[in-house]
């Protein structure tokens, strides 16, 4: 009994260890791997580029306001719309 359950553990970690393989050679050495660091790289600088307002400079996320349309403003900026 022993043996069939070490026999099904090895099994299954052979699959995982395959699976692990397939999954680094398809993101390292394809055109798709290649494909997917390049929109992981644009997202992380398109994120960069949204919290830099272009009169007052850069803010983290959890600083700027959400409008109701989904748009974010700088503080400043909408404070400025909001009292002026």
């Amino acid at each position: 009994m022993t043996t069939i359950v070490i026999e099904g553990v090895l099994f299954v970690a052979l699959l995982a260890t395959v699976a692990a393989l397939v999954f680094l050679i398809l993101t390292q050495f394809t055109p798709l791997g290649v494909r997917l660091r390049q929109s992981r790289n644009r997202r992380r600088i398109e994120r960069a580029a949204a919290t830099v307002c272009p009169r007052h400079g850069p803010h983290t996320e959890s600083e700027l306001v959400l409008l109701p349309g989904g748009e974010r403003l700088c503080p400043e900026c909408y404070s400025e719309i909001v009292h002026d």
